[in-house]
């Protein structure tokens, strides 16, 4: 589609535009490196800003199939790179308990998961 759009230049977005982004963000980076005398954030780059949010979507949702729609890959092998940075052993948890079906309905809708029921009591839980 994008192929199709009537343009001036070979390239979609025209020639320099992509590279004027860049050279901006660079500027930026540099200049809040600076500001907060910390050298370390001129490492950050474009990949590093992907990397952290596929690492995040994964850690909170634990599904590798949003992060791979997220981030438009047609192959999991790809997306699977970014899970080896979950340390799955320092989860933290919110847990609630429902008594009745409204206050267990009202757990779903705020995001916990059912886990047990013990002793007539329905046990939730929602990752922090």
């Amino acid at each position: 589609m994008l192929n199709q759009l009537p343009r001036r230049h070979e390239r979609v977005f025209g020639p320099g535009k992509l590279d004027h982004f860049a050279r901006w963000f660079y500027v930026k980076r540099r200049d809040v490196s600076q500001r907060l005398g910390d050298p370390q954030i001129r490492r950050i780059g474009f990949k590093t800003l992907r990397h952290w949010k596929a690492s995040t979507l994964y850690h909170k949702t634990r599904d590798i199939l949003l992060v791979q729609r997220t981030l438009g890959h047609k192959d999991i092998r790809n997306t699977l790179v970014y899970t080896h940075l979950i340390d799955l052993n320092e989860d933290d948890f919110a847990c609630k308990a429902a008594r009745t079906l409204d206050e267990a309905s009202k757990l779903i809708e705020a995001g916990f998961d059912f886990v047990t029921e013990f002793d007539g009591v329905k046990l939730f839980r929602k990752r922090k």
